[in-house]
C-alpha cells in the first residue's frame, strides 16, 4: 500500500473529537445514585457491626481486666511496704535495732524498692494488655516481637558489661549491701561510700581520693559501717613477767576507759583479756579486745596502747618489741675481742732483730 492511499483512508474517515463544553463539564450524580449508595454503605454496615461490637467489648474488658488487676498488684506492694517499715520500727530503740542500720535508712529504702516494684508491674501489665489489643485488631505481632527479640540480643551482646553493671546495682539496691556514708571495702578499692548508682558506685578514699567502682567489677563487699567493729590491741611483754599482775593491769585499763567520756558511748561491750596469743623465748603476746562502735575501732585501738603504755610503766611491767636490750645481757670485756701484743711489735725485740735482713757485704776496696 502507497502512503497516498494511507492518507487518503486516514483522511475518509476521521474521528471525532469532544467537544470542550462536554470535556470540562462535570458529570452530576443523579438522586438515584445516592439512594444507591446509602443503601450499599447501610447494608455493609448492618453486616459488621457485630464484629466491631465484639472487638469493642474484646478491648474494654482487656483494658478493664488490666486495670484492675494493676490496682491489686500495686496495693500488694503498698500493703508489703507497709509490713516492712512496721518491723523496722518494732526493732527500732531496742538493743536489736543498735546493731541494725539506721530505721531511717532502711524506711527509705523501701520506700524506693516499692516504688521501682509498682512501676516495674505497671509496665508489664500494660505493656501486655496493648499487645494483647494490638492482637484483637488483627495486627500481625510476629514481626514485632522478632525485631525486639532481635534488637535485645543485639543489644545484649554489645552491651554486656552495661547490663551487668546495672543488675549487680539493682541487687545491691535490694539486699541493702551499702549506703551513702558507709566504710567499705570493695576489693578493687576501699573508701567511704559517697554515691550510690545503678551502674557506678563512687567511693572517697583514705587520702581525699574518689574512686568510681562500676558494680559489676565488684565480686565481695565489706562493710565497716554495719553492726559493729571490733578493736584488737596485741600487747608484748617480758617471757618472765607476772601474767596476773598483766592481766590485772590490763583488766583494770579496760574498766577505766569504758566509764570515761566519750569512750563509754564508743564501746558497744568491755574490754576482754583473751588471754596469751603466742609465748616465745624471750617474750610472750597478750590478746585484748573490744567491740566497738562501726568505724571507732581505731581510734579505741590507739587510746587502748595509750593507756596500757602508761599503767605499764606505772607497774614496772617492761614492753618488749624485739630482741633483749644490751643492758640486759651479762657484762663482757672489752678487750676480750682483741689479739695478743706481737714481739714483733717492737724493734728492739730480740725476734725482731734476728728477723731483720742482713747487711750485704761492701764490694769497694
Amino acid at each position: 500500500m502507497s502512503l497516498s492511499a494511507v492518507l487518503s483512508a486516514a483522511g475518509s474517515s476521521p474521528s471525532p473529537s469532544p467537544s470542550p463544553s462536554e470535556s470540562s463539564t462535570p458529570a452530576v450524580p443523579s438522586f438515584q445514585d445516592a439512594q444507591e449508595s446509602a443503601t450499599n454503605a447501610a447494608s455493609w454496615v448492618e453486616q459488621n457491626w457485630s464484629t466491631w461490637l465484639a472487638i469493642g467489648l474484646r478491648v474494654v474488658l482487656i483494658m478493664a481486666i488490666a486495670a484492675v488487676l494493676r490496682v491489686m498488684v500495686r496495693r500488694a506492694i503498698t500493703k508489703l511496704i507497709d509490713r516492712m517499715n512496721r518491723t523496722v520500727q518494732a526493732v527500732d530503740g531496742t538493743a536489736l535495732g543498735g546493731l541494725l542500720v539506721n530505721a531511717e535508712r532502711r524506711r527509705q529504702r523501701s520506700q524506693a524498692i516499692g516504688s521501682v516494684l509498682r512501676s516495674v508491674a505497671s509496665f508489664v501489665i500494660m505493656g501486655t494488655a496493648a499487645l494483647m489489643v494490638l492482637g484483637t485488631f488483627q495486627i500481625n505481632l510476629a514481626p514485632l516481637l522478632a525485631s525486639a527479640g532481635v534488637a535485645g540480643v543485639a543489644i545484649g551482646f554489645g552491651a554486656r558489661n552495661l547490663v551487668t553493671d546495672f543488675l549487680s546495682g539493682v541487687f545491691m539496691i535490694l539486699e541493702d549491701q551499702y549506703g551513702v556514708g558507709d566504710s567499705i571495702d570493695a576489693g578493687v578499692a576501699s573508701g567511704e561510700v559517697i554515691e550510690v548508682g545503678l551502674r557506678v558506685t563512687k567511693l572517697r578514699g583514705d587520702n581525699g581520693e574518689i574512686w568510681y567502682v562500676r558494680n559489676g567489677e565488684v565480686k565481695r563487699i565489706g562493710n565497716l559501717s554495719q553492726g559493729w567493729a571490733t578493736a584488737g590491741v596485741d600487747v608484748t611483754v617480758r617471757s618472765d613477767e607476772d601474767l596476773d599482775k598483766v592481766t590485772a593491769t590490763l583488766t583494770e585499763v579496760g574498766g577505766t576507759l569504758a566509764k570515761e567520756e566519750p569512750w563509754n558511748e564508743l564501746l558497744w561491750g568491755p574490754v576482754e583479756v583473751l588471754g596469751l596469743d603466742s609465748v616465745l623465748l624471750d617474750s610472750m603476746v597478750v590478746r585484748v579486745s573490744a567491740k566497738t562502735m562501726p568505724g571507732k575501732s581505731l581510734t579505741v585501738e590507739r587510746e587502748l596502747r595509750w593507756r596500757i603504755k602508761r599503767a605499764f610503766d606505772a607497774a614496772g611491767i617492761r614492753i618488749v618489741g624485739g630482741p633483749t636490750a644490751v643492758e640486759d645481757a651479762a657484762a663482757v670485756d672489752p678487750t676480750a675481742g682483741m689479739a695478743a701484743p706481737s714481739a714483733y711489735a717492737s724493734t728492739v725485740s730480740p725476734q725482731s732483730v734476728a728477723a731483720s735482713p742482713l747487711t750485704p757485704p761492701s764490694t769497694t776496696k
